[in-house]
């Protein structure tokens, strides 16, 4: 009983709220919604429109409902190590997500490929294939490769600064150096949509002009898939970063009490980490 009693006295408990059960609805409805649309079924569009709504809903709402406790001191030594320990999960989470695709591109090029290549020819995935990294699959339309050292190896010095920026920004919230934290940000924030505009721009010349498709083969698909999954999050840390901002702005965080800051440079990183696998993997070898 006493040590029910002390938890309780030390962890904040909100109240019952609605968001987790909206949560689930919104993505029932996209997941549905999404395989309808795969399937060309019409109704697909609408349900995801119906499950995107409420997603956004839940989430300026929940975030909101957090940051609000959090400026009401609701939020203590065991709230912070519950709040550390899930963003440590979370980013586990995303380290398997990309390894598996990582896999999957080790496994196409060093393993089924040549092992395709070495059947019987009556055996062969199609007719005249000899293997080979890229492969274009068996329409076999031609496309080019994107060179590593145009547009890839700019994206890398912009997302590399940016790493720089933001540990510069927390470096300044530690000092309570307010405009150094303030003015690492904007940089971090332009430095991210600088990198999603070329990255935009890069797809654009590739489909427009070096015929690689998401339908060029398993190339064509791994390449577009890897790197659009990671073009999506740092999307989303560019929306992560620019609450920050603004949250520092409103002077929100202190030297002392900063975990938002804290863990959105945690994932910033991770996705400056993943970048380089992708340049030296994807791009280079």
């Amino acid at each position: 009983m006493t040590t029910s009693t002390s938890a309780r006295h030390h962890y904040y408990v909100p109240k019952p709220s609605p968001y987790p059960v909206l949560l689930c609805l919104s993505l029932l409805l996209l997941a549905t919604g999404l395989g309808l649309r795969v399937n060309g079924i019409g109704a697909g569009r609408w349900l995801i429109g119906a499950g995107a709504l409420p997603l956004l809903y839940v989430l300026f709402g929940w975030f909101g409902s957090i940051i609000a406790e959090s400026r009401a001191g609701l939020y203590h030594r065991w709230e912070d190590r519950s709040f550390r320990l899930g963003m440590m999960w979370f980013i586990v989470s995303e380290v398997v997500l990309f390894a598996t695709f990582f896999g999957v591109l080790f496994y196409e090029r060093s393993l089924s490929v040549p092992w395709l290549a070495g059947l019987d020819p009556h055996f062969s995935p199609w007719p005249g294939f000899a293997g080979g990294w890229p492969t274009a699959g068996p329409a076999g339309k031609a496309f080019e490769v994107i060179s590593p050292w145009g547009i890839p190896a700019l994206n890398t010095v912009l997302l590399l600064s940016s790493g720089a920026t933001v540990t510069w920004a927390h470096w300044g919230l530690r000092r309570d150096h307010r405009q150094q934290l303030i003015s690492g940000l904007v940089l971090t924030v332009l430095l991210g949509v600088v990198f999603l505009a070329l990255q935009a721009q890069e797809f654009h010349h590739a489909y427009t002009e070096l015929g690689l498709t998401l339908g060029s083969g398993v190339y064509g698909a791994t390449f577009f898939m890897l790197t659009g999954l990671h073009g999506f999050h740092v999307t989303l840390g560019v929306v992560m970063l620019t609450v920050i901002l603004w949250r520092s702005v409103k002077g929100d965080f202190n030297r002392d009490h900063h975990f938002g800051f804290e863990a959105v440079s945690w994932y910033w990183h991770f996705v400056d980490v993943v970048w380089l696998m992708l340049f030296v993997f994807v791009y280079w070898m």
